[in-house]
């Protein structure tokens, strides 16, 4: 079943984007996350933190409370059932499309695609995409990717991994003998985990086989 979603950048305060070969463990792209995990981050200078890592953007599904529209932004309240409800504020632009056709009614599953923020001690989140969700199992995969994430949530294996694999200058890559045997360690569970998760990334990809790595960014 479709899905239908509104995409808009927000206010100059948004985050840079992750550069080039900017290592996951500070920064992750995207995390799956619920709002639990939010609310309960840890918070130095603007940075939000669960564990160790560092939250640059997350994702979100949950069933929308309340929303209230303005000329200038939505206010949703999203509700995952993990905690109490999170605001959510998506800006919009009025001159592309009315305000009935952006606003998503109280009582829909929706994904969220955004940034935490901190005001006067509130937690939001700045929406870059809310889309409505039609099909259930969505709800099912995101709970999944969130415990895969925090599994994974200061796990130094796939850093360990990626340093290894970069440090390896043959044209084909690394060979997975050879990373278990530099990585002894580790256990083959814990490499073959974070194999799946970096070439998920983009940071690695497979060379002449499925048992040669190299990293993407040299």
């Amino acid at each position: 079943m479709g899905s239908k979603g509104h995409n808009y950048s927000h206010s100059p305060r948004d985050t840079r984007a992750p550069e080039k070969g900017e290592r996951f463990k500070g920064k992750s792209r995207i995390s799956p996350c619920t709002v639990s995990q939010l609310l309960s981050a840890s918070e130095t200078k603007d940075v939000f933190l669960i564990g160790e890592a560092e939250l640059f953007r997350v994702t979100l599904v949950g069933v929308i409370r309340r929303a209230v529209p303005s000329v200038t932004d939505i206010q949703y309240t999203l509700d995952d059932m993990t905690g109490p409800p999170l605001n959510v504020k998506q800006w919009i632009d009025l001159e592309e499309t009315g305000l009935e056709e952006l606003v998503i009614p109280c009582g829909a599953y929706v994904k969220v695609t955004g940034n935490l923020r901190s005001f006067q001690r509130r937690r939001t989140l700045l929406a870059l995409c809310v889309r409505r969700i039609d099909d259930l199992n969505e709800i099912t995969s995101h709970m999944l990717e969130v415990v895969q994430a925090h599994m994974l949530i200061g796990c130094p294996s796939p850093d360990t991994v990626l340093e290894v694999i970069r440090s390896c200058p043959d044209h084909e890559g690394i060979s997975l003998q050879i990373l278990m045997n530099r990585l002894r360690r580790l256990s083959q569970h814990d490499i073959s985990r974070s194999l799946q998760f970096l070439i998920g990334e983009g940071h690695i990809f497979s060379t002449i086989d499925g048992n040669h790595f190299k990293s993407t960014y040299g």
